[in-house]
């Protein structure tokens, strides 16, 4: 069993207003192929230029849900890290993103909420001319501290991110 089976995030105790993680993506034909097979959306504005171009975008464009899929696995992979919930997540796309197109997301924890066990994260995705193209609030329930197998009772699992 590989030693990232049992790799925790941060816990609540671990995060601060201001700790913060940048992203940097590209969706590729074959992401995209993948979720239209997966979900059998066969909207020809992710796939078809021509159809996309007659609908005013200079070409086909990233399905929405897959740039929500970028943040929610950054969430679960990296900040707070593996054992977390998203519990809430508000998404506004602001302009569209193309096949191919470089996207920089950044991740900002803008509030710790210790009574109900969350942490808000403010995340902005912009384009390769430094365009926002995405604006989310991301409500997530961080892992609880738990001791891994192999620790001493009383020892926490370290985490580094």
């Amino acid at each position: 069993m590989s030693e990232d089976t049992h790799r925790q995030g941060k816990t609540i105790d671990d995060l601060n207003e201001g700790d913060s993680l940048t992203v940097n993506e590209s969706v590729s034909d074959r992401d995209i192929l993948l979720y239209l097979g997966m979900t059998n959306d066969n909207n020809p504005l992710y796939i078809q230029d021509e159809y996309a171009r007659s609908m005013d975008y200079k070409a086909a464009i990233v399905p929405p849900v897959l740039l929500t899929g970028i943040i929610t696995r950054s969430v679960s992979k990296l900040l707070p890290g593996p054992g977390s919930q998203v519990v809430n997540l508000s998404v506004n796309f602001i302009l569209p993103v193309y096949h191919e197109e470089d996207v920089t997301f950044t991740f900002e924890v803008i509030k710790v909420d210790d009574m109900k066990e969350v942490v808000t994260l403010a995340v902005t995705g912009v384009n390769d001319d430094n365009c926002r193209i995405v604006d989310a609030v991301v409500m997530v329930r961080p892992p609880a501290k738990v001791a891994l197998l192999g620790n001493d009772e009383n020892e926490s699992a370290e985490v580094s991110v």
